[in-house]
């Protein structure tokens, strides 16, 4: 039984406290969360007690060196599955939390290039579902942006000879998405007014949306631009070199430089769009592409460049 001196500790400790827990959906590195959990967990119980500390952690998560989690957030050591679990379980985090953890896991501390990628695919994949459930995330809105399946096969439509049935449209979509899938992102299409459907012939033609696009969540549109750069990555394995093209440039530039190319690209999408929906025009496609253009930093600034 708490003594009435215990309990005013831990008001006091309650009331003087800022900083909030950390949520690990915010995070997209392990060792920072873990950093900014045990500096919560730290800050929180200074006036207690028995002020948290790494022995206390240790403790929680079955491990016998009291310094683990300090090794783990300056990155000297890393983090095995067994330990991940426990791990989670010290930080006090449900079975879905656990399970989000993992990912994140996976994903810091792979080191091929593509584990990397398909791994950030299945964690986005994961926050996205649940956000969700738990409704943080207008389910109505999520099944009106047309993932990469939907946006396949709107771009089918001005292809020749394309046969809108589950089979035919499995088949050209190489077997990478289920009947159900495509039969969902279909009628999502034809739902939105995106396509049309003619009742007499069964022909399906590009529409017109009735409604005026909605807010999409940057959640949303990170996923369909990481599920179809992930398709660029398939590409690179499973297609011959002679029917893709693939190059790249890493580049130094100034700040300036950096927003001339970036609006130079997105001229340059636009004139392509351009061409190609009149070409469409007047002939049917033979194939669908995807043309993916990507800019991003891969160093830090520069400390001459930050003060500047």
């Amino acid at each position: 039984m708490e003594t009435q001196e215990t309990q005013l500790i831990q008001n006091l400790e309650k009331s003087n406290t800022s900083a909030a827990l950390p949520i690990l959906s915010d995070y997209m590195d392990f060792r920072i969360f873990l950093a900014d959990f045990y500096r919560f967990k730290k800050e929180s119980t200074k006036r207690s007690l028995r002020p948290y500390n790494y022995a206390i952690f240790s403790a929680a998560a079955d491990i016998k060196s009291p310094n683990y989690l300090k090794m783990i957030i300056e990155g000297k050591r890393n983090l095995s599955m067994d330990m991940v679990a426990k791990f989670a379980r010290a930080c006090g985090l449900n079975k879905a939390q656990s399970d989000e953890f993992k990912l994140l896991v996976v994903f810091n501390q792979s080191e091929d290039p593509a584990d990397r990628n398909y791994a950030l695919k299945q964690l986005s994949e994961f926050r996205v579902a649940q956000k969700l459930k738990l409704g943080e995330f207008d389910r109505r809105v999520f099944e009106k942006v047309p993932n990469w399946i939907g946006w396949i096969i709107y771009a089918l439509v001005d292809q020749e000879g394309v046969v809108f049935e589950t089979a035919k449209l499995k088949e050209l979509l190489r077997g990478k998405a289920s009947e159900a899938e495509i039969d969902q992102a279909l009628k999502n299409l034809i739902i939105s007014g995106e396509l049309q459907k003619d009742p007499a012939t069964g022909l399906i033609s590009k529409g017109k949306p009735t409604e005026a696009p909605e807010e999409i969540p940057p959640a949303l549109i990170r996923q369909l631009q990481m599920q179809l750069m992930y398709l660029g990555l398939e590409s690179l394995y499973q297609d011959n070199a002679t029917e893709r093209e693939f190059g790249s440039l890493t580049l130094s530039l100034t700040q300036a430089e950096f927003e001339d190319l970036k609006f130079k690209l997105r001229q340059m999408r636009k004139s392509l769009h351009k061409e190609n929906s009149i070409a469409r025009m007047n002939q049917k496609g033979d194939r669908v592409y995807q043309l993916n253009l990507q800019l991003f930093p891969v160093s830090n600034p520069s400390k001459k460049a930050e003060l500047n």
